[in-house]
């Protein structure tokens, strides 16, 4: 893949209680200023989970999150690949023909999913762009470059900082940077996912989908095709 064509890890960093409650690490106050948290994080407590969708382009140093609140779905993870592509990819790479993403083996974007391969496809013909995709090996999803370029930049933003509303993780997550001057953007996604979705053997017979010989089962292509 040549540098004229992004490069995106991938991933769903760890879902997040929405509320008043306590987050971890310190952070400065003035005394008698900080706030006052609750004790117990309680789901009934909260206004629900914040799930971070995270998609890196490793070329650019730039990021974007999608933040959903229902389920984290293949539909979810595929539809933060297509929010990037519109908002980041295409300006940087007006004439790109592939996508490579770098994917864990399991989750909303595992190797098995067989809704997210069915996603892809879509996201292929849309855009007629050729998505090439790597995962992890089970155990090493830790190699994965979102990992400690991204997450790991907004974890440090926001710890001991209360996550009271998704306004405040938004905004937290798109004033994040780092020395090697990571740039972020963070989206609210208000759609209701519906988990437990079933991709049938006929929708998997129409990808038009080419496997590699090193572990098919962790590398393929997926080609755009016309929809008849």
């Amino acid at each position: 893949m040549n540098e004229n064509q992004p490069v995106i890890p991938v991933d769903t960093k760890k879902k997040e209680l929405v509320s008043n409650f306590k987050n971890n690490g310190r952070e400065y106050y003035r005394k008698g200023k900080a706030p006052e948290v609750n004790v117990y994080d309680f789901i009934s407590d909260s206004q629900g989970k914040a799930i971070p969708y995270g998609v890196y382009d490793i070329n650019a140093n730039e990021g974007l999150v999608n933040l959903g609140s229902t389920h984290d779905t293949a539909e979810f993870a595929v539809e933060s690949i297509k929010r990037w592509w519109k908002i980041m990819g295409i300006k940087r790479y007006p004439d790109a023909h592939s996508i490579f993403i770098n994917a864990d083996g399991g989750g909303s974007n595992g190797s098995r999913n067989r809704l997210w391969k069915t996603e892809l496809q879509k996201f292929a013909n849309e855009y007629n762009l050729q998505v090439v995709v790597s995962h992890f090996p089970p155990g090493t999803s830790k190699w994965n470059k979102i990992e400690h370029r991204m997450f790991s930049a907004i974890s440090m933003n926001w710890r001991g900082k209360v996550l009271e509303t998704f306004e405040v993780i938004v905004n937290l997550i798109e004033n994040t940077t780092n020395r090697s001057g990571l740039k972020m953007k963070c989206k609210l996604d208000s759609r209701n996912y519906e988990a437990g979705k079933k991709i049938r053997d006929s929708q998997m017979q129409k990808l038009k989908m080419i496997i590699h010989d090193f572990h098919p089962e962790w590398n393929y292509a997926i080609l755009p095709r016309e929809e008849k």
